[in-house]
């Protein structure tokens, strides 16, 4: 192969390889969730994750939240939420009220290229999908 072609080669694999990329943030049409089990929240925002432990029903929003994760998040945030490095690893957001508060001003107003999730998802299957991140220990 002479130059010319490696070359040429090269680009048409990286332009493949972005063309991906961007493809990997196209539409998603949001998948609903099962949350009658737990809760009910109602249209107010609460401040603090209410399912997270020594909640009752904790195990049980981390199942729910799991599944909600890999139909709606794990496209761009990834599988088990280890970021492949275009959106952020969700994983490192602190359990804390200013996690919480951080989590809510991201799916209520969006971010960069995520849309505003909470036009889509109830509080209940977002603060599901909260719970279950939590519940993933970070390498």
């Amino acid at each position: 192969m002479n130059h010319r072609t490696t070359l040429m080669l090269a680009m048409g694999l990286g332009g493949a390889l972005v063309a991906g990329m961007a493809l990997g943030h196209g539409n998603v049409t949001p998948q609903k969730v099962d949350t009658r089990a737990l809760e009910p929240l109602g249209e107010e925002w609460v401040e603090e994750n209410p399912y997270r432990a020594p909640y009752d029903k904790h195990e049980l929003a981390v199942e729910v939240g799991k599944s909600a994760y890999s139909e709606n998040c794990a496209r761009c945030h990834g599988l088990e939420a280890v970021s492949g490095g275009i959106a952020p690893d969700l994983r490192e957001l602190e359990s804390t009220p200013y996690g919480d508060e951080w989590f809510v001003e991201r799916v209520v107003n969006g971010a960069g290229q995520m849309p505003k999730m909470a036009d889509y998802l109830s509080q209940e299957a977002l603060w599901a999908i909260r719970t279950y991140v939590e519940s993933l220990e970070t390498e």
